[in-house]
């Protein structure tokens, strides 16, 4: 195996190349392309990459993210939803960790925080992770900055199937938009401004914070131009009036929903349903198998059904409408902590509540 180079921005050959080993990797992601780092570096990360290759051809490496942490007194170095290996390849874990570990030291990281995007139950058993994150001297069980648990819907199904896959009162409402004279149709960068409104609406209507408006345009321009066909956004409309938009994401076998928005007005005609569905759709056709649908509450399913009908704090009231769509329950094997500096990973932990 060659030793670990370096990605370079702007976007390169190399980062080309680095995208396309991710699109294909079992466990790829978005946010371990280099267009995610080259988005998260306008809003305070910095980034860099490591890698190794075997016969000239990637084989394992990660996209790696820096920041303070802890009113900047520690530095985190932070890969989401990687590294990408092959978790059984001890030789390839051990080397990519050091290079890692290398990339952390030369950038005064105290902290690598870890959250590949391994299913569990479907790739490897919780406690197996534990064993496996223990002879590496990882830490678990520890926090997590990614939404661990999420509802993955089956996209290979046709379309008359995803639609009796979902709960009758999903059904119900995607149908009723169309009827009561909601249509969706295809955002463009013009139409940003439109969705950070609904997006501060959301917000606050639903108590959680959202991105500065200039993120939205910032990623919605860096996937279109770097990565086409990889961002969608698409706008429900009542009469010209916007009710509810969808910003979806389609790289590899993923479609992901990571933004979504609403206004108060006309929420009776239920917008958010229709335009949720041509944005499975669009994913799809991009070729997706799975839509993720980016975050529930992590709780253990026979919880979540016990107490979906009951609560709407947190995350429980955006359960409901995500579990509606069918789907399955998923939950990754969780985050793993790399620690250089145990002083400063005790005050990370005293303020992360861990």
């Amino acid at each position: 195996m060659d030793m670990f180079e370096l990605g370079e921005q702007p976007y390169t050959d190399a980062d080309a190349q680095w995208d396309q080993f991710v699109k294909e990797h079992p466990h790829g992601s978005l946010l371990q392309t280099a267009v995610w780092a080259r988005l998260k570096s306008r809003f305070g990360w910095t980034s860099e990459r490591v890698y190794v290759k075997k016969d000239g051809q990637i084989v394992g490496g990660a996209q790696v993210l820096f920041r303070g942490a802890v009113w900047n007194m520690v530095k985190i170095a932070y890969v989401p939803h990687g590294p990408l290996i092959n978790w059984a390849n001890s030789e390839l874990v051990e080397l990519t960790l050091n290079h890692l570990d290398i990339a952390a030291h030369r950038n005064r990281a105290s902290i690598l925080k870890m959250e590949p995007l391994l299913w569990q139950d479907e790739y490897i058993q919780p406690d197996q992770w534990s064993r496996l994150c223990a002879k590496h001297n990882c830490i678990t069980p520890t926090d997590t900055i990614q939404p661990p648990r999420t509802v993955r819907i089956d996209l290979t199904a046709d379309e008359d199937a995803m639609l009796k896959g979902m709960k009758q009162k999903t059904r119900y409402n995607t149908r009723l938009g169309p009827k009561k004279g909601v249509t969706v149709r295809r955002g463009t960068r013009h139409d940003i401004p439109t969705f950070t409104k609904m997006m501060r609406v959301t917000g606050q209507r639903n108590q959680f914070g959202v991105h500065d408006p200039k993120y939205y345009e910032v990623a919605f321009d860096l996937f279109n131009q770097l990565l086409p066909g990889s961002v969608a956004l698409f706008i429900a409309e009542y009469e010209g009036e916007p009710l509810a938009g969808v910003m979806a994401f389609a790289y590899g076998r993923q479609g992901s929903y990571l933004y979504g928005a609403s206004n108060n007005e006309h929420r009776e005609k239920m917008p958010a349903y229709i335009v949720q569905w041509e944005a499975m759709k669009w994913a799809k056709e991009q070729g997706c198998d799975f839509y993720d649908m980016w975050g529930v509450p992590d709780e253990e399913l026979e919880t979540l059904e016990a107490q979906f009908k009951e609560r709407n704090d947190g995350l429980w009231g955006v359960y409901r409408f995500k579990r509606g769509w069918g789907g399955q329950v998923m939950r990754t094997v969780g985050p793993a902590d790399r620690v250089y500096n145990q002083l400063t990973y005790r005050l990370y932990k005293r303020r992360r509540g861990g």
